[in-house]
């Protein structure tokens, strides 16, 4: 296991239709969540750490998700 920061900008009308499709993914392996403003432009962020096996196919299927937004993706530490 893997603790994997995921750092999402995506804007703010689309938020909660991609963010319920990912909560659905990640459901229960979610350590912490920050949800920040959307800034000048209209842009949301969200901010998560996840308890994740195989972080490179968590990736995969963000970015299939996430069409008119920005992924940032660090891994933090083994668990």
């Amino acid at each position: 296991m893997q603790i994997v920061e995921v750092e999402i900008k995506l804007p703010y009308r689309e938020k909660g239709a991609i963010l319920s499709r990912i909560l659905s993914r990640v459901r229960g392996r979610i350590k912490d969540i920050h949800f920040l403003p959307p800034d000048a432009t209209g842009m949301s962020e969200i901010r998560m750490e996840v308890l994740e096996n195989n972080p490179h196919s968590l990736l995969g299927e963000l970015k299939r998700m996430i069409k008119k937004g920005k992924i940032t993706f660090r891994v933090l530490s083994e668990a």
